[in-house]
């Protein structure tokens, strides 16, 4: 008998909810055969079964939240027949709110509960007593001020998705006599969880995120002899590309030619020159992987960070490195990746520069040895040589790249010459030609 546990799915994610079985009790199992949905937090995923046989306990039910790396059925790998299947743990209600409830006020990042033409909350009915909702749902209707049982659930067995609830939201907006909602303000970063006042402090507990992700960043600075080496960029030959390019580049494509997808095409270029920055620490060994998955650090509204990765980034030029990106960053914030795509990283970069930041020392993603952090670009004046050789004063894109790594992988003369490489393809490199 081999036990199926809860994965991990996200750095910072402790719990799951299972939203779907995909097999039932005393059927038969492939490796790699879809077994279970679980949704999450950050993202709603079919995982595959680790191992072939036959489903012999199903320990949490539909509905059930259990924490990562928790128990969650039994699979006999030797094919024995199956055994008789313990009462499932009850799926988990939620209660419809009540009647004579006054509406919830809504946070002041959310849209206002009256946006929506949603009828008043009624009593519980039989569609939404015991009905399975995903934390992600669960979040959609508390924001959005709904009832579930106003809501035609089209998963199994009648089960509310996301994507009813936001068909629902949809409809309700865009019905005859419907003003548009007000846009939502920027989000104040305030974790979700309830403050107190104490004196004249208010006192704001720890949000799962938060804990989890200072856990995992005390274990990396533990872990890694940390080090920081830094070089300054004249950014001014990818300004020109993107000032010619910005506005057809944008009709094309829908978003903004950043700075960040001509790093990044400059970064795997220069790995493949310094390998073992592109690696990861294993037991007593140093593991150099001869591709490059590059993850993104991802900001969530100031509640946490998620690094989804774009796979084989050194097999692809940048116009599909940047669609890749903006793909990633958009479906992170809205919490629709999978979890596939937030792990297998080799390299990260963590990009404060939107923010105007000067330089940062990030901490390492482990088991990974580097992390590149993408500092504030302005214009200043700087020192440019002729042909001739002479020397004038002209105002230049200029930033900072700066990275952290591992002292146990390698020395600061391998990571100064990585970096001065970074520097010259980013000067040098006909970024024209990179852009259709």
């Amino acid at each position: 008998m081999s036990e199926v546990r809860m994965p991990q799915l996200g750095e910072t994610v402790v719990e799951g909810t299972i939203t779907q079985w995909f097999k039932q009790v005393g059927d038969e199992v492939a490796e790699d055969e879809l077994l279970f949905e679980v949704s999450t937090d950050k993202v709603d995923s079919e995982v595959p079964s680790p191992l072939s046989g036959v489903l012999v306990e199903i320990v949490a039910a539909e509905g059930v939240t259990v924490e990562v790396g928790a128990v969650i059925a039994i699979v006999s790998a030797d094919g024995a027949a199956p055994v008789s299947a313990p009462e499932a743990a009850p799926a988990a209600e939620v209660p419809a709110p009540a009647a004579e409830a006054p509406a919830p006020e809504p946070p002041a990042a959310t849209e206002p509960a009256s946006v929506p033409s949603e009828p008043a909350p009624s009593p519980p009915t039989a569609q939404s007593e015991g009905v399975v909702l995903s934390p992600v749902v669960r979040r959609l209707i508390a924001e959005h001020g709904l009832d579930p049982s106003h809501i035609t659930g089209t998963g199994k067995g009648g089960r509310i998705t996301r994507g009813d609830v936001e068909d629902h939201i949809a409809r309700h907006r865009s019905a005859p006599g419907q003003s548009p909602p007000p846009a939502s303000p920027a989000p104040s970063g305030a974790p979700a969880a309830p403050a107190r006042t104490q004196g004249r402090d208010t006192i704001v507990p720890l949000s799962n995120i938060r804990r989890i992700t200072g856990e995992h960043m005390v274990r990396s600075k533990s872990v890694s002899p940390h080090v920081l080496t830094a070089v300054e960029v004249d950014f001014e030959g990818v300004e020109r590309v993107r000032r010619a390019h910005r506005e057809s580049f944008k009709a094309a494509h829908g978003f903004s030619l950043t700075y960040l997808p001509f790093i990044a095409r400059a970064v795997c270029d220069a790995l493949h020159s310094y390998p073992h920055i592109n690696a990861s620490v294993g037991d007593g060994e140093l593991v150099v992987h001869n591709y490059v998955n590059l993850a993104v650090a991802v900001d969530l509204d100031f509640e946490g960070l998620l690094a989804p990765v774009v796979v084989d980034a050194d097999r692809k030029r940048l116009v599909p490195i940047a669609e890749e990106v903006a793909d990633l960053s958009r479906r992170a914030r809205a919490k629709k990746l999978n979890a596939d795509e937030i792990s297998g990283g080799t390299f990260t970069i963590t990009n404060p520069g939107q923010w105007g930041t000067m330089m940062q020392f990030p901490i390492i993603n482990q088991p990974q040895v580097a992390i590149l952090s993408t500092d504030g670009i302005r214009r200043r004046p700087v020192v440019v040589t002729a042909p001739d050789g002479s020397e004038a004063i002209a105002i230049h894109s200029v930033g900072v790249l700066a990275l952290a790594w591992d002292h146990r992988a390698f020395d600061g003369a391998y990571v100064a010459a990585f970096l001065d490489q970074v520097r010259t393809i980013i000067e040098t490199r006909d970024w024209h030609a990179e852009i259709p």
